[in-house]
């Protein structure tokens, strides 16, 4: 029997995770030429990498230059495109402007993947490249995603899940492949700090990456800013919560949120938990 590895309480069949690799590969290498929908997260890198594996420079990584996307996540993808010898560019999307996005609906991510999608189709059409693919892996499916039904719409491929790969095992081939992203936290686009129905604009946006680029200096790793108008909900990791329930880190956060405009700053006692703006639509 082969040995396993770990990751944290993760088990892994090392014979299994080299076939669901292999299966990818050959996915990739099936398509031909190929844009990765590249956010710069664990699994749009992990599939922007391996796609450069199969296919070299007839893959290309491309990026939405958007406000919704943190612009120190955008360096990051910068750099690791840098590091692993990628394609690499910006394309503008406007999902601002577009009147259904700004309302804030729960179907507010579809809107932005269709804006996203429709641009690269719109580049694969002037460049000649067939395919367009995303980072959607197999924990994914279960998940309230309007996203996915835009990437059918467009007929947007996720080689990932099809190969068969889950999160942890994206990380654990991360780390395998030696990519710094294996153990980024997950991180969803700005506007998914604004909760539903309230309407979400490229300066609120503005206004929760200030304040999580600050929370980042304070040395917290995982947590999000949620924007509830004039008062911010601030989630941190479990892990983390004791160094934040503290009077020294309340005035921490108080003299970072107050000059961004919020009238009350809260901490949430259940921490940070991903998909937290989705309970509200399971009652």
């Amino acid at each position: 029997m082969a040995a396993l590895v770990s990751l944290g309480p993760e088990k892994f069949d090392p014979v299994l995770l080299d076939q669901k690799e292999s299966r990818l590969f050959a996915i990739l290498r099936d398509l031909g030429r190929v844009m990765v929908a590249y956010s710069g997260g664990t699994d749009s890198a992990y599939l922007a990498w391996a796609a450069h594996q199969a296919l070299g420079d007839q893959s290309v990584a491309i990026t939405a230059d958007s406000a919704s996307l943190a612009s120190s996540h955008k360096r990051d993808a910068e750099e690791f495109a840098r590091r692993c010898g990628l394609r690499h560019q910006y394309i503008e999307t406007r999902e601002f402007d577009n009147p259904d996005y700004v309302k804030n609906a729960p179907d507010r991510c579809f809107h932005c993947k269709d804006e996203l999608f429709h641009c690269l189709e719109e580049f694969g059409r002037q460049h000649d490249i067939p395919h367009i693919i995303y980072g959607v892996n197999v924990d994914d499916l279960g998940d309230y995603r309007p996203g996915q039904n835009a990437a059918n719409l467009h007929n947007v491929k996720a080689p990932l899940a099809e190969a068969g790969l889950r999160k942890a095992e994206i990380r654990e081939l991360s780390r395998r492949a030696g990519l710094p992203t294996w153990n980024r936290p997950a991180s969803a686009c700005l506007s998914s700090r604004v909760p539903y129905g309230t309407p979400v604009t490229a300066k609120t946006v503005k206004t929760v990456e200030a304040g999580e680029e600050a929370i980042k200096a304070l040395g917290f790793s995982q947590f999000r800013v949620r924007f509830h108008g004039e008062l911010v909900r601030l989630e941190i990791a479990p892990e983390e919560l004791e160094r934040a329930l503290t009077l020294e880190m309340a005035a921490a956060f108080v003299a970072i949120f107050k000059p961004l405009g919020f009238h009350y700053v809260t901490l949430d006692l259940e921490g940070y938990r991903q998909g937290a703006l989705n309970e509200v639509l399971k009652h």
